[in-house]
């Protein structure tokens, strides 16, 4: 009898010990893992219950809030400006979780009570929320989305010396307000709706989409022959209509079968395919890919909303594919960018050579007004060296004065830019790109727009003639703004650090 009674004993401390054991484990160890579980209703309780910080523009507009509701989630998630800025808000849901700002600062915008300061602090519950202030203006990106209008297509705008993000749009756009109802039926509704749609609505065109960049990335391009191989870059190519491709019989021809060549200067003023396409393969591959990635490419920029990268193909790749190569330099091939991408490449040329780290958020105030957190200038890429970079902008000035962009001039304002059309396989026409800063000696404002190929455009439209436009009454709005959007935020970034940074296209031809 006493040895079972010995044995029961020993038992029910090893089950006491294993309790006890899981018992810290759950509310130690998992603790953290347990209370942010997706399912965990009790969190979602929680989070929904508690008053979040707005997020509002760096002009005043509120584009996020939280007010009180009359159930059992005591606050409701409301997006006054909607589709406008939902792909840089992101959305709220207990159901979907969040995007965007929303999820990126979440846990500044979450409320959470204060500790207790004073014995008074034991009558009452003190909860401290933290407002989030962008770099976006709302003025500027209603311009942007005016301008799209209809068409799908993307706009960014940024400072170039200190990676504000002034405007950041996208259509087709989606209304976040439905996520964030305490209906689930209305969530799901709403989210089945916007993922069915073969238009992609939720998708952030602006920095999670890449398309063939076409002659844009001639600014590319141009940069190599300087940096890696200056000969290329005095050296005068001949007046071609089409060149032949290496270990093909085909060709490459320049659009609209036109006659053009000389010395860089001429061959970015007129967008010259021949003379880029043979300056690809003068470089070589292992030059060309190292100066896209210089500018980027292949690195995931360091937005503080998940972005994706943009593609430029391995120099090995080209081993036994001449002609790839030779496409490439023209922004063609397997090359993809994104909008912002092609605004980080103008804002590298307009900073002297160095890419900020692009960035949506200004500041962070509690709700007593005090700052917690700022955005500061901070280096990512060192694209060029000043001398190269202030080259090239001469040379996209030409491109502006008597070159393929002179519609995008502007009075008593010198604007650099580049002009790219890429011709898809598609047959819905061709992706359309403008970009560019200014004022040119002192740039303030980087622009970069792209409307893809899509039902309605023709073949035979250029980025002068569709994304032109558009530049140019966004950049005017731009400059427009007190100190040209220099308002907010740091001051300009020096030498950058190490921090290094998918998108498909299919394409076959570039025009200017």
């Amino acid at each position: 009898m006493d040895r079972q009674i010995r044995l029961l004993g020993i038992a029910l401390l090893v089950l006491f010990a294993v309790l006890f054991l899981q018992l810290n484990n759950l509310q130690v160890l998992q603790a953290n893992k347990l209370s942010n579980a997706s399912g965990n209703i009790r969190k979602v309780l929680d989070d929904f219950s508690r008053p979040r910080g707005v997020i509002q523009t760096a002009d005043g507009v509120v584009v996020a809030r939280s007010v009180p509701a009359n159930d059992i989630y005591k606050f409701q998630r409301q997006y006054p400006e909607g589709p406008l800025f939902s792909q840089i808000t992101g959305y709220f849901s207990f159901v979907y979780g969040s995007s965007g700002v929303e999820q990126t600062y979440t846990s500044q915008l979450a409320g959470r009570t204060v500790p207790l300061q004073h014995l008074s602090d034991l009558l009452t519950t003190r909860t401290r929320t933290e407002d989030v202030t962008l770099t976006i203006s709302n003025q500027l990106q209603q311009v942007a989305a005016n301008s799209l209008g209809q068409r799908a297509g993307s706009v960014v705008v940024l400072n170039p010396t200190n990676g504000n993000i002034l405007a950041m749009y996208s259509t087709p756009t989606f209304d976040p307000n439905p996520l964030s109802s305490h209906d689930q039926n209305v969530q799901r509704t709403a989210w089945n709706l916007y993922q069915a749609d073969p238009n992609q609505p939720m998708l952030a065109r602006t920095y999670r989409r890449g398309y063939a960049p076409g002659s844009t990335f001639k600014v590319v391009t141009a940069s190599a022959s300087l940096e890696r191989d200056p000969t290329l870059a005095t050296k005068n190519y001949p007046q071609e209509t089409s060149i032949p491709l290496p270990q093909t019989n085909k060709t490459l021809s320049n659009f609209g079968h036109e006659t053009c060549g000389g010395t860089l200067p001429d061959l970015l003023k007129f967008s010259c395919d021949t003379g880029f396409a043979q300056m690809g393969l003068d470089l070589g591959p292992d030059n060309l890919s190292a100066q896209a990635m210089a500018f980027g490419f292949d690195k995931k920029p360091p937005l503080d909303i998940a972005a994706v990268a943009s593609t430029f193909p391995p120099a090995s790749s080209f081993a036994r594919n001449q002609p790839g190569l030779a496409y490439s330099a023209i922004g063609q091939q397997d090359v993809s960018a994104t909008t912002l991408q092609m605004g980080l490449v103008a804002a590298g040329i307009a900073n002297g050579g160095i890419i900020v780290t692009p960035h949506v958020m200004n500041e962070i105030r509690d709700n007593e007004g005090r700052q917690v957190q700022s955005f500061g200038a901070k280096p990512w890429q060192q694209a060029t060296s000043q001398a190269t970079a202030g080259t090239v902008r001469d040379d996209m000035v030409g491109v502006v004065n008597g070159g393929t962009a002179t519609a995008v001039a502007l009075p008593n304002v010198q604007v650099a830019a580049k002009t790219g059309t890429a011709q898809t396989s598609t047959g819905s026409g061709n992706n359309n790109w403008l970009i560019g800063f200014a004022p040119a000696d002192n740039p303030k404002v980087a622009v970069a727009v792209v409307v893809p190929a899509q039902n309605g455009l023709g073949s035979d439209t250029t980025g002068a003639q569709i994304a032109g436009p558009i530049f140019k009454s966004v950049m005017q709005a731009a400059l427009a703004l007190p100190q040209s959007g220099g308002t907010q935020g740091g001051g300009a970034a020096g030498t950058p650090g190490t921090t290094p940074g998918t998108t498909t296209s299919t394409t076959t031809t570039t025009t200017p």
